[in-house]
């Protein structure tokens, strides 16, 4: 049953050469990101051996997310979003590649590294809103969901190999080389996004302001939009600390190192990318409640991550967990996608990302001060209990439960 499905994608949104070009630069600046996180951890590790220091610098990047993403998604429905894309990767590789180049000559300290952080932040704040919204625009009609689905998989296809790559490369030759792969992907990405072609908008009179305020009263019209965009900026405080924070030095004290590390983050995109299979091949009626309940899959990774289980068990746990994130993640955007005004998705996905990520900096920083109140297993216990309970609460949210796919 399988091939047959994919077949069809082949005459669907694969026969859009500007959806091929704008999937492809996101699959390789996703190979490049997958290396980033493992080696930026373990270069703060080694310089300060404190995840109080690894929670600063990555909260860093999130705060910058956060700070930005309303302007990246106003510019995004104002400008020509390929040329928004092409823009914010070629900062993120600049501010990449000065990172790498502190951890060659062996100057990098917290305080730069959190500075570049800063930086790379910024800029995918005008990535998201742009590339999401730019799906519909590069395919046929009628093929949303398989191009959600297929944009996905390519992407979580790279992390596979960045997430095992990073590990390898990061153990054998030490973490710059990890941010210095990931400065070249970015610079081939923007080459990439330079050759999508697509209609420009219409030119807008409204003040950036002006877009903004309505751009949130489409948002706040919506309750099914901002319910679950409430529930994310919970779910993704709790993983960024539990996850993100206290599961690379669970790695570096009981689990063997970097290389462990690389393998449980890898299993959690080979789910990925099986939940990209699954989301491209059904069809849910209520696309938001099958999606939320998918979520419940990543309470057995983080519950295994705290009692330091052996690693193929919690790598058989981290592939569970991401066929539920991409099963809820491609329902979510082709929701959005269906819902929503084309002319306002960019703004959308910037309230989207923005709630969503609006206390991850919260909790990448409380991780160290909630490790050393509670212990490490008691932090991510408490992080595995946050996420249960947002998931539960909004499966109970009428405007979630009976909303119905469009397609």
């Amino acid at each position: 049953m399988l091939l047959p499905r994919l077949g069809a994608l082949r005459t669907g949104p694969l026969v859009s050469r500007r959806f091929v070009l704008l999937a492809s630069g996101q699959t390789i600046s996703a190979l490049g990101s997958a290396m980033a996180p493992i080696a930026l951890a373990f270069a703060v590790l080694k310089i300060s051996h404190s995840p109080r220091d690894l929670g600063i610098v990555l909260a860093a990047r999130s705060i910058a997310v956060v700070l930005f993403l309303l302007l990246g998604g106003a510019v995004s429905d104002r400008l020509p979003r390929h040329a928004v894309l092409v823009g914010s990767s070629l900062i993120a590789g600049l501010s990449q590649s000065a990172a790498a180049l502190l951890l060659f000559t062996g100057s990098a300290h917290i305080t730069a590294l959190a500075a570049l952080q800063l930086v790379n932040g910024a800029s995918s704040a005008f990535t998201l809103p742009a590339a999401n919204a730019l799906v519909p625009q590069t395919v046929p009609e009628g093929t949303l969901r398989q191009a959600n689905a297929v944009q996905r998989m390519g992407s979580n296809s790279a992390r596979i190999i960045g997430a095992a790559l990073g590990g390898v490369v990061v153990a054998a030759f030490g973490p710059g080389w990890g941010i210095a792969a990931d400065a070249a992907s970015f610079f081939v990405a923007a080459a990439m996004f330079a050759t999508v072609r697509v209609t420009a908008a219409a030119v807008r009179k409204d003040s950036t302001l002006s877009q903004l305020a309505a751009g949130w009263r489409e948002f706040w019209a919506r309750t099914w939009l901002w319910v679950v965009v409430a529930q994310f900026a919970f779910i993704n405080m709790a993983s960024g600390a539990a996850f993100n924070v206290l599961g690379p030095l669970v790695a570096s004290q009981r689990l063997g190192g970097a290389g462990a590390w690389g393998i449980i983050v890898a299993a959690d995109t080979v789910g990925m990318l099986i939940g990209g299979l699954v989301a491209a091949r059904r069809h849910d009626k209520r696309p938001l409640l099958a999606g939320n309940l998918a979520l419940f899959l990543q309470l057995p990774q983080l519950a295994l991550l705290a009692l330091a289980a052996p690693v193929p068990l919690i790598a058989a746990s981290s592939v569970l967990a991401g066929v539920g994130i991409e099963v809820f993640a491609v329902r979510w955007i082709t929701t959005m996608h269906e819902q929503i005004p084309a002319d306002m998705q960019s703004r959308m996905f910037a309230y989207d990302a923005l709630g969503s990520f609006l206390f991850i900096p919260i909790g990448q920083t409380l991780a160290g001060p909630a490790q050393s109140a509670l212990g490490t297993p008691g932090a991510i216990w408490a992080g595995t209990a946050t996420i249960g309970a947002a998931v539960l609460v909004v499966c109970f949210v009428p405007q979630v439960r009976f909303l119905r796919a469009r397609a």
